[in-house]
């Protein structure tokens, strides 16, 4: 029985006036935010307020690296005025598709050159 491939989840896109951001996680920006010492399980656990503005800025290393926590503070808190509904669980998926992408599916699996047994 064949698979089916797994879903991506879209990034999220904030447009302005005069610019646009795109907030996405890889591996390489999932690895930055934990040896920075952010903790997906700390915000789910209570750190909301602290957490998600963490979770907003590590978002947009990916695409813009040179994004400052003030930066992106300003965006969310001024700009925004605060989280809309919903993106905080979405920044979630996002943060958990570079893991996703290594878990592997029975098509890759079965294309692969090695086999594992455990």
């Amino acid at each position: 029985m064949a698979t089916k491939k797994r879903d991506r989840v879209e990034p999220i896109v904030l447009t302005g006036e005069n610019e646009s951001f795109t907030l996405e996680f890889n591996r390489a920006s999932v690895e930055y935010a934990e040896k920075h010492g952010f903790s997906i399980e700390e915000l789910t656990n209570g750190a909301y307020l602290s957490g998600t503005s963490e979770l907003f800025y590590y978002a947009f290393r990916m695409h813009h690296p040179r994004m400052t926590k003030a930066q992106t503070d300003e965006i969310l808190f001024e700009e925004l005025g605060g989280m809309p509904d919903g993106m905080a669980e979405r920044l979630g998926e996002l943060f958990a598709e570079p893991y996703n992408a290594l878990v592997q599916t029975e098509e890759n699996a079965k294309n692969s050159k090695w086999k594992v047994t455990m």
